[in-house]
């Protein structure tokens, strides 16, 4: 697969120095986050401020990886980089309009054995995760037309996604990144896309991922998840499908507490468990 250069960011990176594989696999940077080591390699990410041609910074997530492969269909004996898929996901995703980040830069390289990644996607300034949104309005509250402007805009996007067939497996509070605008509005974008896959019905994705959201999302009220399914569904009122949904959710979440043995007792002594 040939190198990828954003053609926005090329003139920045080389006013950085950073021109090429070697020059960003060398840049010394702290971790953002430890590395991760499994896989029979590693797989990191750095917090990079880079210098603009005519003065400021913009910041990038720069994100580098030796021997952390996984097989495919298409690499099912040595497997191939984990960033390759999250690459190409980054590409189907903004192919399709669905807002989520931009790719800087992403290139392969194997040199004397080592299968070597790098994978640069430009920092979401001004975002934070939906979870920490959620944390800060509950301490410090939040204008209502806020509040429910980010359920809207957070549930057109999955309804967006899943308008798609691509169900993205994970979609945790913290994978979920928004921005507020001046007059109210909200922008979202979605990130850690690795795990995303097309489903040829629509509503195995829908189940998924309204499922993962509402398990991790244990502050959020029983109205606001209301609202966010109704926003997703583009209803004013729940129907047939609505609350039918509304049910297997709810099923789903406790379904998956009895097996932890958090079901509240009534839960527990209720249905054919």
């Amino acid at each position: 697969m040939r190198d990828f250069v954003a053609p926005s960011w090329q003139a920045i990176l080389e006013h950085n120095g950073l021109r090429d594989f070697e020059a960003l696999w060398t840049l010394e940077a702290g971790w953002f986050e430890a590395p991760n080591r499994r896989r029979g390699g590693w797989s990191g990410v750095s917090r990079c401020e880079l210098s603009l041609p005519g003065g400021g910074t913009r910041a990038v997530f720069l994100k580098r990886q030796e021997n952390h492969n996984a097989r495919s269909w298409t690499h099912p004996l040595r497997g191939a980089p984990t960033f390759l898929r999250e690459f190409r996901r980054l590409r189907q995703y903004r192919a399709r309009g669905i807002p989520t980040l931009e790719p800087v830069y992403f290139a392969m390289r194997r040199e004397a054995g080592q299968a070597r990644a790098i994978l640069a996607t430009e920092e979401l300034a001004g975002f934070i995760p939906l979870d920490e949104r959620a944390r800060r309005w509950r301490l410090e509250g939040a204008p209502r037309s806020v509040r429910l402007a980010c359920i809207r805009e957070v549930a057109a996007l999955l309804a967006q996604m899943h308008g798609h067939h691509i169900q993205h497996n994970c979609f945790f509070p913290n994978h979920v990144f928004t921005r507020l605008l001046e007059g109210g509005g909200v922008e979202a974008r979605v990130i850690d896309l690795e795990k995303s896959r097309w489903r040829p019905l629509k509503v195995f994705c829908t189940l998924r991922d309204l499922d993962t959201l509402n398990r991790y999302s244990p502050i959020w009220s029983r109205s606001d998840r209301l609202r966010f399914l109704k926003a997703y569904l583009g209803a004013a009122r729940l129907g047939p499908y609505g609350r039918w949904l509304w049910r297997r959710i709810g099923e789903l979440r406790m379904q998956k507490l009895r097996r932890k043995g958090l079901a509240p007792a009534a839960a527990r002594g209720s249905g054919g468990d």
